[in-house]
C-alpha cells in the first residue's frame, strides 16, 4: 500500500467521523457499554475462578493417629504418607497444638478449654495436602490403609459437591462471556450499519467510477478501529476506576480473595482495548458487505 493511499484513507476516515458526529458518538457509546459489560463479566469470571481455586486449594486430608504410638512409629507414618503419589505436603499436628487451635477458634479469651476439659481428648494427627485437590479422595483411600491411622477426614461428600460447583461455575462463566461477545458484535454492527447507510450514495458513486472493494473498505475499517478502540478505552477507564475502588475497600470484603495482581489486570485491560478495536472492524465488515454489491 502506497503512503499516499494511507494518508487518503486516514483523511477520509476522520472526515467521516467529523461529518457524522452524532452517529460516531452513538457507536462509541455502544462499544463502551458493550466492552464495559464484557469487562465486568471477565473480571467476575477471573475472581470467581480465583475463589474456586482458593476453596479447592484449602481442601486437605486430616489423618488421626492411634493413641500410644511411639515417636518412631509416628515418624514411620510420615514417611509412608510422603511416599504416596500426589501428596504435596505432610504436617504433623500434636494433640497439644490441636487443642490450642481449638481454643483459638472457639474458646476465645473468656473460656479456657484446658481447664474445662481437664484432660486433652484430642489425638495426634497429620494434615496432608495434595498436588491436585481433585485427587484428595484417592489419596485418602490410601491413607486409610496405613497402620497406626484410625480415622481419615477430608470432608467427604462436601468436597465432591464443591468440585462439581466449581466446574459448573467455570463453564457457565465462559458461556456467558461468549454470549456477551456475540451480543456486542450485533450491537456494534447495527450501530455502524446506520453510519454506513447514511453514506450509501457515496459508496455507490465510488463503485461506479471503478473503486475496488478494498479501496472503499479501508476508510471504514480505520473508522471502525478508531470508534472501537475509543469506546474500549472509555470502558477500561470506568472499569479500572470501579475495580480499583473495590480493591481499596476490600477490607469490608475480607472473605473474598479479589484478584489484585497488576500483571493480570493489565492483561485484561489491554485485551479489552484490543477487543474493542476488533469488534469495531468486525462490525464494519458485517455492515459494509451488503453495500458493496452494486
Amino acid at each position: 500500500m502506497r503512503p499516499g493511499s494511507i494518508i487518503y484513507f486516514l483523511r477520509e476516515a476522520f472526515k467521516s467521523l467529523s461529518r457524522n458526529r452524532l452517529l460516531s458518538f452513538a457507536t462509541i457509546s455502544t462499544v463502551a457499554i458493550s466492552i464495559l459489560i464484557l469487562g465486568f463479566a471477565v473480571l467476575l469470571t477471573i475472581n470467581a475462578s480465583a475463589l474456586m481455586n482458593y476453596l479447592e486449594s484449602d481442601v486437605e486430608i486430616v489423618a488421626f493417629l492411634e493413641k500410644d504410638l511411639t515417636k518412631s512409629q509416628i515418624s514411620d507414618i510420615k514417611q509412608d504418607l510422603t511416599a504416596i503419589t500426589g501428596v504435596k505436603s505432610v504436617n504433623f499436628v500434636s494433640r497439644e497444638k490441636a487443642l490450642d487451635k481449638l481454643q483459638e477458634s472457639y474458646g476465645g479469651k473468656e473460656y479456657n478449654l484446658k481447664e474445662t476439659l481437664g484432660k486433652n481428648p484430642l489425638p495426634n494427627s497429620y494434615e496432608i495436602k495434595a498436588d491436585d485437590p481433585h485427587n484428595v479422595s484417592k489419596i485418602a483411600a490410601q491413607v486409610k490403609k496405613i497402620d497406626g491411622i484410625y480415622k481419615v477426614n477430608y470432608g467427604q461428600g462436601v468436597v465432591e459437591r464443591l468440585f462439581k460447583v466449581t466446574r459448573w461455575v467455570r463453564i457457565v462463566s465462559m458461556v456467558f462471556i461468549v454470549l456477551l461477545v456475540f451480543a456486542a458484535v450485533f450491537l456494534i454492527a447495527t450501530t455502524i450499519r446506520l453510519a454506513i447507510f447514511a453514506r450509501r450514495k457515496e459508496i455507490y458513486l465510488m463503485k461506479l467510477i471503478g473503486s475496488t472493494d478494498w479501496f472503499v473498505r479501508w476508510p471504514f475499517f480505520i473508522e471502525g478501529v478508531f470508534l472501537g478502540a475509543t469506546g474500549g478505552l472509555i470502558a477500561i477507564l470506568v472499569l479500572a476506576a470501579g475495580y480499583g475502588s473495590l480493591i481499596n475497600h476490600m477490607d469490608a470484603l475480607f472473605f473474598l480473595p479479589l484478584v489484585t495482581n497488576a500483571k493480570i489486570l493489565s492483561n485484561v485491560y489491554i485485551s479489552l482495548l484490543i477487543c474493542g478495536a476488533v469488534l469495531g472492524v468486525l462490525g464494519t465488515w458485517i455492515s459494509l458487505n451488503r453495500f458493496l454489491d452494486v
